[in-house]
């Protein structure tokens, strides 16, 4: 099999290289370390070409189409010789996986007929181009009329695709950007646009496709389309929401979505986001991909103290659903200082005031309902060192936006969580950077939910806190087992989906289950996979406001784990991966600013045992550590756990069993 994938990869290779070879010009970039290599030439179209070790990856074929100054352009051929600048960068990334990062590539800027340039970057982690428009006299006025990303591939050398698709046949650019991966070659994706980021495998090496810089400009989706002509030819086309023209509302929430478009995807913009094709040789290398951060525009907020992740207790995914208290829990003053006393307790950050403080059929944030005395509860929050933050709708925020923020800033409220937007077009990516400026300008964080994924926004505002964009735990509440296979779905996006950065995954649920046990329940949701699966997340996910998600009757019950779990920092000074397969298990590896390491790792439903080598971490010296691991029985009964204290140093080495749908999670401190 090994002797036949060679054959059908050089069979692939001669046919692109042959077309790019007889192309009219072809300008080459190579990575630092001269492994990787970019190619833009104009055979008939414009081509980008990506080399890892002098073998061809793919053929992309781009063009951009304008309108500048009242004329049409076509970006179709180079004009001229390609100029290279070596570029370097120490980036400090506050509440990022790494707490500063050195990137290092080689810049190719290549002219086109048009006017248009093309800057092209290799890195040792993958490759990047984006177009840039020629100068105007109004650039206000400048349209992108379409932008073409085809990649075509052979039925012969059919890559295993890791793709996320649309889950709204009706109008696929609106949705929540939340579905598992359809693991499957081309030929068997789902018709339906997939969202970025996703990975194609070819044969072991993994290309994730993403973007980063969007700030003026529609998100991209890949689709799969068979060759009309050719039924052995497939290809992955882009295409983009166009520029909204009216909208319409949904009474529950008040909530905007399109109902008539312009005919082009952007208005205004002087380039395009940058089109990332990340590059990994073995599966552990994928988390840790900054491309989408790098490639971002850097802090506009000067100093950013003032923004502090944290843990926060959270009502909505339990349902409110507290008991043994003398009172009748719900949206209500009581049950908040309830939640406000457990986070104090337990030395949580925030709590998250969600869906229901305000009529949201009204649109009205600046009104909240009579069982809610907000002044009242952050007074009672702040004395206990507690702060809040509430629940709104992106468009119900966008329109209250300056006296939103005046006047929760004013009251103490800690910032926004921000939901459905559920769309990506220029005019959604446009409001999600406008409600960041302006809640930066008023030192409030956000939250962002119902989103595309992270495309950079978290490097220029790092205010922003938190995506969503992740099938997380809230679709426990109505998923099958069956259906949506979740163990499977937490070893597979940590690979691909976190590569672009944070996520709002919602973990903490005490009420575990096996396979053959779990079923969806609304008010009282159960967890696929074990208790240790579980407080794994708090450590294998980037999440710098990360939830509790179980109520806190359940947590006084399951003191142990709760303790550990509010003993994690809220956010990690680095991150590598220990050791992973995407669809299988990952292990991961953190360290605070006090020098303590942490270690937590998670599987499917495959019981398999995992092995930590202190060696490849840790420095000489005495550690001690405190270790959360699957019990006994955990493959039974999911709730099952051990808990294990002792010593070691770097000679030592743990094997940790995992049960099926399991996980274990540990912390390691010098003595």
């Amino acid at each position: 099999m090994k002797h036949r994938s060679l054959l059908v990869l050089s069979f692939l290779t001669f046919i692109i290289f042959s077309a790019s070879v007889s192309a009219q010009t072809n300008c080459i970039v190579s990575s630092p370390n001269g492994r990787i290599k970019a190619s833009l030439g104009d055979a008939g179209r414009l081509e980008f070409g990506v080399f890892d070790q002098e073998k061809m990856l793919m053929d992309v074929g781009i063009n951009l189409t304008s309108e500048v100054d009242g004329k049409v352009y076509r970006s179709d051929f180079i004009k001229g010789k390609a100029k290279i600048q070596r570029i370097s960068e120490s980036i400090i990334a506050p509440n990022y996986r790494q707490a500063q990062f050195q990137t290092e590539c080689n810049q190719m800027t290549v002219r086109l007929t048009d006017g248009t340039s093309v800057e092209v970057r290799a890195y040792n982690e993958g490759v990047a181009y984006r177009f840039v428009l020629p100068k105007a006299k109004r650039p206000e006025a400048n349209k992108i009329l379409k932008e073409q990303a085809d990649i075509v591939l052979s039925r012969f050398y059919e890559p295993v695709c890791y793709m996320a698709h649309s889950t709204n046949a009706n109008k696929p650019e609106a949705m929540a950007f939340q579905a598992v991966y359809n693991v499957a070659p081309m030929s068997q994706q789902n018709k339906l646009p997939a969202f970025l980021p996703f990975t194609l495998d070819f044969y072991g090496t993994k290309v994730t496709f993403m973007e980063s810089d969007v700030e003026d400009y529609p998100g991209m989706f890949m689709g799969v389309k068979v060759d009309e002509k050719r039924n052995d030819l497939f290809t992955l086309h882009a295409s983009f929401s166009k520029v909204p023209k009216a909208f319409d509302y949904y009474p529950e929430r008040r909530q905007k979505y399109v109902t008539e478009t312009e005919e082009y995807i952007a208005k205004g913009a002087t380039h395009t986001p940058w089109r990332i094709l990340a590059i990994a040789h073995e599966d552990k290398e994928m988390p840790t991909n900054n491309l989408v951060y790098a490639l971002a525009s850097p802090s506009r907020i000067k100093d950013t103290s003032w923004i502090r992740p944290g843990r926060a207790a959270w009502e909505w995914w339990n349902d409110w659903n507290i008991s043994g208290v003398p009172f009748k829990a719900g949206i209500n003053n009581d049950t908040y200082k309830h939640y406000i006393d457990f986070a104090a307790k337990y030395g949580l950050e925030y709590v998250v005031v969600d869906e229901g403080w305000y009529d949201p059929k009204s649109g009205d944030m600046l009104q909240s309902i009579p069982e809610i005395d907000l002044p009242m509860l952050v007074k009672y929050a702040k004395e206990r060192n507690v702060r809040l933050i509430l629940w709104t709708v992106f468009n119900v925020l966008d329109s209250q936006l300056k006296s939103a923020c005046k006047k929760y800033a004013d009251m103490g409220i800690a910032g926004f969580k921000v939901d459905f937007l559920d769309r990506n077009d220029q005019e959604a990516i446009r409001m999600t950077y406008r409600i960041a400026e302006t809640c930066a300008s008023h030192k409030l964080l956000l939250d962002y939910h119902g989103i595309y994924a992270p495309t950079g926004i978290q490097r220029t505002w790092p205010n922003v806190v938190n995506f969503e964009a992740v099938f997380g735990m809230e679709e426990a509440k109505w998923s099958k087992a069956e259906d949506k296979d979740m163990p499977l779905y937490d070893v597979t996006f940590p690979f691909i989906r976190a590569q672009a950065g944070y996520v709002d995954f919602t973990p903490g649920g005490m009420r575990n289950a096996a396979r053959q046990d779990f079923r969806p329940v609304y008010s009282n949701p159960m967890t696929m996979g074990t208790r240790c699966h579980q407080m794994a997340h708090y450590i294998v996910h980037e999440s710098p406001l990360t939830m509790l998600a179980d109520n806190p009757t359940i947590y006084e019950k399951e003191k142990e784990c709760t303790q550990f779990i509010a003993s994690l920092p809220p956010m990690y000074e680095s991150m590598r991966i220990l050791d992973g397969k995407m669809g299988e298990y990952i292990v991961t590896l953190r360290t605070d600013k006090a020098g303590n390491y942490y270690v937590a790792g998670e599987t499917n439903w495959d019981a398999r045992s995992i092995t930590v080598r202190f060696a490849d971490f840790l420095p000489e010296g005495e550690y001690e550590y405190t270790l959360f691991a699957d019990g006994l029985n955990a493959g039974r009964v999911a709730t099952d756990y051990r808990v294990a204290k002792s010593n070691a140093t770097n000679r030592d080495k743990l094997d940790i069993p995992l049960a099926s749908g399991g996980g274990f999670a540990m912390k390691i401190s010098r003595k």
